[in-house]
């Protein structure tokens, strides 16, 4: 197999990991209907938690970072250093833009938090570090998420992360703040809800 055909298959494995809903799967599974019609209308694990299911959503959270770790691992195997970054970022295109829900889908922490991990876990440990200070501090999801990755591609800089990391840290951080334009804009006019908030 050449390495073009490598990176195709790797392109496409990783995005139809990464479009798997397991957000809606586990709320529809659970019988409570379609996380889509309440709150942000996202697939995602803070969207499920306004369920007040808080299993649901660290099992949205496991496994939606899973299919980020996996689509990295995957990449690595069939296409080397390119398929690490192809394979990651095709894993939180999925998520971001799934072809089964009409490419509406979730805001790319959890995939985009896997990713790092498979790729270089000490600048994924860091992220959540800065996830977890922000979210005990400020109780705001959305600011957790973009601080988290703003902070992945310096901290990909400063540990000196090996190729491709820095560059899937810039691209997946630029994918989750274009995802979070709505939040931005509701942060900016001081609505942004808490977590654990219904809406």
């Amino acid at each position: 197999m050449t390495l073009e055909t490598a990176i195709t298959l790797t392109i496409v494995l990783g995005y139809l990991l990464g479009s798997i809903p397991f957000g809606l799967l586990l709320t529809k599974a659970a019988g409570l209907g379609d996380v889509r019609k309440i709150g942000s209308g996202s697939i995602g694990a803070t969207n499920v938690l306004r369920t007040g299911r808080k299993g649901l959503a660290a099992a949205t959270v496991l496994l939606d970072g899973g299919k980020g770790v996996v689509a990295v691992l995957l990449g690595g195997m069939l296409a080397g250093v390119p398929g690490v970054f192809f394979g990651g970022l095709a894993s939180v295109l999925g998520h971001l833009y799934p072809v089964w829900l009409k490419f509406r889908g979730g805001k790319g922490v959890a995939t985009g938090l896997g990713v790092l991990i498979a790729a270089s876990w000490p600048v994924a440990l860091g992220c959540c570090l800065v996830w977890l200070a922000s979210a005990a501090l400020l109780r705001i999801s959305s600011v957790s998420g973009l601080l988290a990755f703003a902070a992945a591609p310096i901290l990909a800089w400063l540990l000196q992360a090996p190729q491709p990391v820095l560059g899937l840290s810039l691209a997946v951080a630029a994918f989750v703040f274009l995802r979070h334009k709505d939040n931005i804009a509701r942060l900016l006019k001081g609505t942004e809800p808490r977590i654990g908030a219904k809406k």
